[in-house]
């Protein structure tokens, strides 16, 4: 097995950046999912609710990001490491960490609504919920640092479907080549070394109504959720990839590393 393809999402929602060659963090790939745009109240405001987020493109440069999108002006943020904090949430219900907020403006005219960006500055205040350790740390992603998806299961899944989605659909982190479909049910509750770094699968993930947005347009479909409600119906949820949390970070990682799969996690 190896890994086949990398991508980050520095703002949450936004179309994906892939990678040659990524370092791997505590909380994730480097620079992935550390700003968040959030409404008035401070919640995150998701492709769930806005699909408009993957017309959002975004380039790294050091100390900041240029967003791009269409209609708009480029706008390059810095990193606000003197700006604002407020309190927000990822989702309503979720808990409260700090935020520095970065700007308003720009936001607000993509989204067509009062919105702000914050940057997460102190990794340490988001905790994992479950399947973690006490000192487990996660960005602005959902739940979990990484996201591993394993093209042998796409294929399966393309296989049922009347029209065959990418991978893209499922904003994964890291996708994996050369594994049967649905092995990666099998990892679970063991360590996986990808190239110089390792991590451990803690879960599996439950799908959301994103996976029907089309990545490039937008547009809303009912694929591939109804699908997966056919086959892959659990009591965890309509399962798709699996949540990896590094174990060795400081490390890069490459398309084209080897996988494997190690012992149990300690």
């Amino acid at each position: 097995m190896h890994i086949t393809a990398l991508y980050s999402y520095p703002v949450k929602g936004c179309h994906r950046i892939e990678h040659d060659v990524a370092e791997v963090e505590p909380w994730g790939l480097a620079g992935d999912r550390r700003w968040l745009m959030v409404d008035p109240d401070g919640v995150g405001i998701t492709q769930r609710d806005t699909p408009r987020l993957t017309q959002l493109r975004v380039r790294h440069r050091p100390g900041g990001l240029v967003l791009s999108a269409p209609g708009l002006p480029d706008l390059d943020v810095d990193e606000p490491a003197d700006g604002p904090i407020e309190g927000v949430r990822v989702f309503r219900r979720k808990q409260e960490v700090p935020g520095r907020v970065a700007e308003k403006e720009w936001s607000s005219r993509f989204l067509e609504r009062d919105a702000r960006l914050v940057w997460q500055h102190d990794t340490r205040g988001r905790s994992i919920e479950s399947h973690a350790r006490a000192d487990d740390r996660v960005s602005f992603a959902d739940g979990f640092p990484v996201l591993l998806a394993n093209e042998g299961s796409l294929a399966a899944l393309n296989d049922w479907l009347p029209e065959p989605v990418p991978m893209t659909r499922f904003r994964p982190n890291l996708v994996v080549g050369g594994a049967a479909a649905w092995a990666e049910d099998g990892w679970l509750g063991r360590r996986l070394r990808v190239g110089e770094a390792t991590f451990r699968a803690a879960k599996s993930c439950a799908r959301c109504l994103v996976t029907t947005i089309d990545q490039e347009t937008g547009e809303k479909g009912r694929e591939p959720l109804r699908m997966l409600a056919q086959h892959r119906r659990f009591d965890d949820g309509l399962l798709f990839a699996i949540n990896l949390i590094p174990d060795i970070s400081g490390v890069s990682i490459r398309v084209g590393d080897p996988v494997d799969v190690l012992g149990p996690n300690g």
